[in-house]
């Protein structure tokens, strides 16, 4: 009973910022201004500027997400081979930024890539022709990158530190090379990291709005950008929460991946 009132706390936290939350958002998707239930809303994301916010967000969201597991993969191995503890100060290092608000970081790299920024600034100095960097797509992957990165080294970081050195030396022993002992030990034994990392990763980065507002612009529209003008501009809550519905399906498929690859909670990062 005691461990039960101890809980209280949190469960009232859950309902109030949770779950009610989810059943609004589901209560205005299946519904429309006259309250009468619909699947309109969910069904709008098949009409052309809707799927193609959609594809566009997916294929972004694919594309940072694996530019940050090619990027944190190989740290990884680095700050594991180096025997660095996770409460070392190189390791706190990654979880710095995390600190800093979210939108003062996209908006640091506003400043940096915009044309009159301090990339093009530096570029004029060595008397080279500016660079278009702002409002592009590689910028709004650049962002994703930069703010969602840590996702992706913790989880993997935290799987490669648990193997055991006896494991690699066994595969040494038994004659395999650097690269079958890469393909055959450690990519195996860091999967649930990388379907971690990758989830944390993906969901983020297809569901922002705030990235490709700041660093896009209004010439790429993701579909986050979309579900937030109809709640904001449009005042359309039902169809807003109609599109919400259909990246929720994202969100499931990815806990759905994370349950069947993770089932220990191996490669959670905190």
């Amino acid at each position: 009973m005691s461990k039960k009132i101890l809980a209280a706390p949190y469960l009232i936290w859950m309902t109030g910022f949770i779950v009610i939350p989810l059943a609004l958002i589901v209560y205005y998707g299946l519904t429309d201004r006259s309250g009468a239930f619909t699947v309109a809303n969910v069904a709008s994301i098949a009409t052309p500027e809707h799927i193609k916010a959609l594809w566009l967000s997916l294929g972004l969201s694919l594309a940072s997400t694996v530019v940050c597991l090619l990027l944190a993969y190989p740290l990884a191995m680095i700050l594991r081979n180096r025997g660095i503890g996770r409460s070392s100060f190189i390791v706190f290092i990654f979880i710095l930024p995390m600190w800093m608000n979210f939108l003062l970081r996209t908006m640091a790299w506003q400043t940096l890539l915009e044309k009159n920024g301090v990339i093009n600034g530096i570029l004029s100095v060595f008397h080279l022709p500016g660079q278009n960097l702002i409002n592009t797509s590689g910028a709004i992957i650049l962002g994703m990158v930069y703010n969602f990165l840590p996702f992706m080294v913790l989880p993997v970081y935290n799987v490669l530190s648990k193997i055991d050195n006896d494991t690699i030396n066994a595969a040494r022993d038994l004659g395999a090379n650097e690269f079958q002992t890469f393909l055959r030990v450690w990519l195996p034994l860091s999967v649930p990291g990388i379907i971690s990392g990758i989830t944390m990763v993906f969901v983020p980065a297809l569901t922002t709005f705030v990235i490709s507002n700041l660093l896009g612009g209004s010439k790429i529209l993701l579909i986050g950008n979309v579900i937030e003008q109809e709640f904001t501009r449009g005042s359309n809550w039902h169809l807003g929460s109609g599109l919400s519905l259909v990246l929720m399906v994202f969100i499931l498929i990815s806990m759905a991946v994370i349950a069947k690859y993770d089932k220990n909670g191996e490669g959670s990062a905190f």
